[in-house]
């Protein structure tokens, strides 16, 4: 399998120009937000905690520890990856929207947060303007993956297939609420298929049951199931990405087949409380962009199945909103509630 790397993010230059690049991002920053412009030149004085929304182990805990030895050489402080899972990332957000705004809490966002809103409404014990966006970190692309003894080839073939099945087809999917849920709706409706999600409690058991014969299609995060598409088990159809992603890039996307909205991802960012000094957010959005620009990391993230794909607190603060929107009209048109 070949691996292509994205062209290296843009990020602030360091050296003598360092203090000019703090006021400059420290205004860019703060621009309409009413923060506080003070600084913190001793900051970080002790070690910054690094709250991760999943358990240990998985894709976000393992890339949270990766990035976190980057900044703790880079900061010159130790980063404590605490994990924090629960209640859909949402433990995890509650705690750094709660915590001091002092840049010793910071948040290792998911893409749950874009939809918590939707899903779970007044049942939201934060709000959203509690935290700040501060840096963009990685996607992890899904893939549509079927049995390999499927007569389905092609996401055309699955259309055709959808309806030789009474009730349509029975897609897998990690979880309620979950991104790759929200992306087996998204293509249902795209392509007129009718179909049932069936949620597990993560990819490992939708594999099993792919494997098995008991759901049709799977579309997820491919890291764990390479063993079983190199072992000629499972079958990758397609991506849910606007390019071929270096993880497989041998998959051709959705949209090129034919259904040009079906795009989704998981995807991973920093967030701080939003009240944290201007000159501490800027020295993390820096130090992170340093990380996720280093060919070392981007290496170990696609090895993950994850994509590097570093952006600044502004830009991924658009990114998010336009989630939220996206992803809002997918879950009320498909009438998704979560108790």
């Amino acid at each position: 399998m070949t691996l292509r790397h994205r062209p290296s993010t843009s990020i602030p230059p360091t050296g003598p120009r360092r203090r000019t690049v703090l006021i400059t991002l420290a205004a860019g920053l703060a621009s309409g937000s009413g923060l506080p412009a003070h600084a913190q030149s001793d900051w970080p004085s002790r070690p910054v905690r690094l709250i991760s929304p999943y358990g240990a182990g998985g894709a976000s805990d393992l890339s949270a520890r990766v990035l976190g030895e980057y900044l703790a050489k880079d900061l010159g402080q130790q980063i404590v990856v605490e994990n924090k899972p629960g209640a859909g990332t949402r433990l995890a957000t509650e705690l750094v929207a709660r915590a001091p705004a002092d840049g010793y809490t910071v948040l290792y966002v998911a893409a749950p947060y874009a939809t918590a809103e939707a899903l779970y409404g007044k049942g939201l014990s934060y709000q959203r303007e509690q935290l700040r966006p501060l840096a963009m970190a990685m996607h992890a692309p899904l893939f549509l993956i079927v049995n390999s003894q499927s007569p389905v080839k092609t996401v055309r073939d699955l259309v055709a297939f959808s309806k030789t099945r009474p009730g349509g087809l029975n897609f897998g999917s990690p979880g309620a609420g979950s991104q790759p849920h929200l992306a087996a709706e998204l293509l249902l409706r795209e392509a007129g298929m009718e179909g049932l999600n069936v949620h597990m409690r993560g990819d490992a058991m939708a594999y099993s049951e792919l494997l098995g014969g008991r759901i049709d299609a799977t579309l997820t995060a491919i890291s764990s199931a390479l063993p079983h598409i190199e072992a000629g088990k499972l079958r990758v159809i397609g991506v849910a990405s606007e390019a071929r992603s270096p993880l497989y890039p041998s998959a051709p996307t959705i949209r090129e087949q034919g259904f040009p909205g079906v795009v989704a991802s998981g995807w991973y960012g920093f967030m701080v409380p939003s009240a944290t000094p201007l000159e501490v957010m800027a020295r993390l959005q820096s130090a992170a962009l340093r990380a996720l620009d280093d060919p070392a990391i981007k290496q170990k993230l696609l090895d993950m199945g994850l994509e590097a794909s570093g952006a600044p607190g502004a830009e991924f603060a658009q990114f998010i909103d336009g989630q939220t929107r996206k992803w809002t009209d997918v879950i009320r048109k498909a009438n998704i509630k979560i108790e």
